[in-house]
C-alpha cells in the first residue's frame, strides 16, 4: 500500500478512536482536558471537567489553571505537566488539594503529543477521582467487615445451640453423655501418661419440711443453686454434669484423692450454708458425696463408677451432709 492510501486508511481509524474515547471516559466518570503545551491554556474539556471546574465551557477555553486555582496548586500541576512534556510516554501522577473548602484527590494520566519543529503541541490529561474510588473501597471494606461479624455471630450462635443441646436446662450443667465421653478420654489419658484423676458422685440429702411443703418450685430453685455452685467451683478442664434426676457427677482432671476430698469438702460446706429463697422463705439443703480416684481405687472405668457409687452410699448411710472416700485397693 502506498503512503497516500495508508494515510487514507488511518484517518477513519483515528476518527473511530476519537469518537470512542469521550464515551469511555463519560462511563467511568473521568475528566478530560487538552491544553496548549506552550501557553498552558485549555483548548478542549469534556462535560465532566466543565462540571468539576464549575464554569461554562466558554469561560474555560483559552484560560489556564492560574485563573481559578491558587499559586500552590498551579505550581504542582505545572510541574507534573513539564515532566510529562519531557518524557516520551504517558505519565501517571496523583494530586491532592483543597478547593473552596473541599478536599480533592485525583489520579492524572498525562500524554504529550510529539514535539515538532512547526505547529502546536498538545498535552492531554485524564483525571480519575480517587476520592470516589476510595469511598467505594471503604464502603466495600465496611460491608465485608459487617459480613464477617455476622458470620462470627452465626458461628457463636451455632456453638451456643450445640452447647445447649449438651446441657441440662434445670442446672445448666452438662448431660450424662458428655460426662461419660469426658470420662472415657480421661481414663485413656491416665492409662497412657500414668497420672491420676478423681470422680465424685453427689446427691441432695432428703428435703426438709419447708422444701417439701413448697414442692417442685423449691426443688427447682435448689437445683439451680446446685448448678451454679458446681459451675463456679470447678476448673475449665473439669467436667460437672447432671448425671440423672437425683445425682450429680464431677470429673476432676489430674487431681489425686486427697486434693479431690479437700475440694469437695469445701463444696459441701458451701451447699450447707447456701442461701436459697422462694416466696420469701429461706430454703436449706445439704448433699452427700462419694469420691473415687483412678487408678488407686479402681483399674477400669466400670470399677471406678462402682467404687464412687459405694462411697456415696456410705456417705448417705452416715446420715448425709458428708464426703466419703472410696476404699483404696491393695494388691499383692
Amino acid at each position: 500500500m502506498n503512503p497516500p492510501l495508508e494515510a487514507a486508511a488511518r484517518a477513519p481509524l483515528e476518527e473511530l478512536f476519537a469518537g470512542l474515547l469521550p464515551v469511555v471516559l463519560a462511563r467511568q466518570g473521568d475528566l478530560l482536558a487538552i491544553k496548549d503545551a506552550r501557553s498552558g491554556s485549555y483548548v478542549h474539556v469534556n462535560p465532566a471537567m466543565v462540571h468539576w471546574l464549575g464554569r461554562s465551557e466558554a469561560e474555560i477555553l483559552g484560560h489556564g489553571d492560574a485563573d481559578w486555582f491558587d499559586a500552590a496548586i498551579v505550581t504542582a500541576l505545572r510541574a507534573a505537566e513539564q515532566t510529562a512534556l519531557a518524557q516520551q510516554g504517558p505519565l501517571l501522577s496523583e494530586h491532592r488539594f483543597e478547593v473552596a473548602g473541599q478536599r480533592h484527590e485525583f489520579s492524572v494520566l498525562r500524554l504529550a503529543s510529539p514535539l515538532l519543529d512547526d505547529g502546536p503541541r498538545w498535552l492531554c490529561s485524564v483525571w480519575s477521582d480517587l476520592g470516589a474510588k476510595r469511598q467505594r473501597e471503604a464502603q466495600l471494606r465496611q460491608a465485608l467487615e459487617q459480613l464477617e461479624q455476622q458470620q462470627r455471630a452465626n458461628e457463636q450462635l451455632r456453638r451456643e445451640l450445640a452447647d445447649q443441646a449438651l446441657r441440662d436446662p434445670a442446672t445448666g450443667l452438662y448431660s450424662r453423655a458428655h460426662f461419660e465421653d469426658q470420662l472415657r478420654r480421661e481414663v485413656d489419658l491416665s492409662t497412657r501418661e500414668y497420672r491420676e484423676f478423681a470422680i465424685v458422685f453427689i446427691e441432695l440429702d432428703p428435703a426438709n419440711d419447708k422444701v417439701r411443703a413448697l414442692g417442685e418450685p423449691a426443688r427447682g430453685r435448689i437445683l439451680d443453686a446446685m448448678g451454679r455452685l458446681l459451675r463456679g467451683g470447678t476448673r475449665a478442664m473439669d467436667a460437672s454434669c447432671r448425671y440423672d434426676d437425683h445425682r450429680f457427677a464431677v470429673l476432676l482432671s489430674g487431681v489425686g484423692v486427697a486434693t479431690a476430698h479437700a475440694r469437695m469438702e469445701g463444696l459441701r460446706r458451701q451447699c450447707a450454708s447456701q442461701i436459697v429463697v422462694l416466696d420469701g422463705e429461706e430454703l436449706g439443703f445439704t448433699v452427700s458425696m462419694g469420691v473415687a480416684s483412678f487408678p488407686h481405687t479402681a483399674h477400669s472405668q466400670d470399677e471406678l463408677l462402682q467404687a464412687c457409687s459405694a462411697a456415696l452410699a456410705e456417705a448417705q448411710r452416715r446420715g448425709g451432709n458428708h464426703v466419703t472416700l472410696a476404699a483404696i485397693r491393695f494388691e499383692a
